[in-house]
């Protein structure tokens, strides 16, 4: 078959792109034929003609942008301008892609989040325009939803609510919708009466990951820590709901200034760099300048996954909502040994309930004997490297790419 795959952009370390990339492999392997549109490729090397840019996608577009303002942040009186605009530019894309999909000859289309979450408005109503029109079959990556993310998408206008509810997510016939935890599964079920399909991010056990090679011995050295530091990871984008600022806790109240958290995403996904600057803050109160490092700052922005996870002693993991938490699977696969919060909809439900041997917390409160039991750790490589080879088996069992092409196969057949 093939597919063509629609996202705003790929080829960055966010949960869509890092999934949408595992599916590509997956799919390929299975025997499908792969064409990508996307607004931007980030650090991936495009490969023509299976790869197309196509800018008014981007999240960062000037039309994206504009109207993300205009809907939910800074709003006119009158919606008029807004809903005309919107009209237009997903005239425009619903033309790009009626054109992708013809030239390619596409048999099934896969929408990554562009049919879920309303970042680009005009996207998901370009995509809808396009499946009424051929009738083309579609299968949505819905990776999590507007009403999950509070006040963040909604509007004073009722017309834009309106729209957001008609087009977010894609509720029309001949489509598949897989959803990323078993939470989607009852929400679909619940709210439309729909079955959809769980699909839970995964990741490649059949490959080395996270390992010290020749490569990456001096990676640590360049950013700052020393040999004889211990290093915990944060291998997140900089987001308030990642908890980052518990970790940085964690670094005060072990009390060691060999410690040190390496933070591996910058703030380009931060609102005005708010959350950012109140970490700064935190850092400077706790006096933990020279333990804590941003390696974006020390010029490490699209450094390997695999890099990063490879001299680190243990990786914290605090987040408070994610729509599943691909770096708790990326731990797993490195054999880190994980200090995690029990993060709501999705880690007890669907990872915990496995077996995974980690440090819990509750609602981030760092008990003194929290932090004891995760100072033994860090304190044990011995230990570290069981709990790590422990996680790593079950995490095969349950998150590999096998189990993807299970769910591949039932979605694509």
């Amino acid at each position: 078959m093939r597919i063509g795959i629609i996202i705003g952009r790929i080829g960055g370390i966010d949960g869509v792109a890092l999934e949408t990339t595992k599916w590509i492999d997956v799919l390929k392997k299975i025997g499908h034929k792969v064409f990508v549109i996307s607004g931007e490729f980030e650090n991936w090397k495009m490969q023509r003609p299976d790869h197309f840019l196509c800018p008014l996608l981007s999240f960062f577009s000037a039309e994206a942008e504009w109207e993300q303002r205009k809907a939910f942040f800074e709003p006119d009186k009158s919606a008029d301008n807004l809903m005309d605009h919107i009209e237009k530019v997903s005239n425009l894309i619903f033309v790009e892609l009626e054109k992708w999909v013809a030239f390619n000859k596409i048999d099934c289309l896969l929408s990554e989040n562009a049919s879920a979450l309303p970042c680009h408005i005009s996207m998901g109503v370009a995509i809808k325009k396009l499946v009424e029109k051929t009738s083309i079959p579609i299968v949505t990556h819905d990776h999590d939803f507007h009403w999950e993310r509070g006040d963040r998408y909604q509007s004073i206008h009722p017309e834009i609510t309106q729209l957001v509810s008609d087009n977010f997510p894609l509720l029309i016939p001949h489509v598949k919708h897989a959803v990323i935890n078993s939470f989607g599964v009852e929400t679909f079920k619940n709210r439309f009466n729909i079955s959809a399909t769980m699909v839970p991010n995964v990741m490649d056990f059949n490959t080395s990951f996270g390992q010290p090679t020749k490569k990456n011995e001096l990676f640590l050295r360049r950013i700052g820590v020393s040999k004889n530091e211990i290093p915990l990871l944060q291998v997140t984008r900089i987001v308030r709901r990642k908890g980052i600022e518990t970790a940085i806790s964690l670094v005060e109240k072990l009390n060691d200034k060999n410690i040190k958290l390496v933070i591996s995403g910058n703030h380009n996904d931060d609102e005005n760099n708010t959350y950012y600057n109140e970490l700064v803050d935190q850092i400077h109160d706790l006096n933990l300048m020279n333990q804590v490092i941003f390696a974006a700052e020390k010029g490490i922005n699209h450094v390997d996954l695999s890099d990063f996870y490879a001299h680190g002693r243990a990786c914290t993991y605090f987040s408070t909502y994610e729509g599943f938490g691909n770096a708790f699977i990326e731990a797993v696969l490195a054999k880190k040994p994980i200090f995690v919060n029990d993060y709501k909809p999705v880690y007890s439900q669907d990872i915990g309930c496995h077996g995974f041997e980690t440090l819990l917390i509750e609602d981030n409160l760092l008990t003194d004997k929290a932090v004891k039991k995760m100072a033994e750790i860090i304190y044990n490589p011995m230990l570290a490297r069981q709990i790590g080879e422990f996680n790593y088996e079950l995490g095969k069992k349950h998150f590999s790419f096998k189990i993807l092409e299970q769910k591949l196969n039932l979605l694509f057949s």
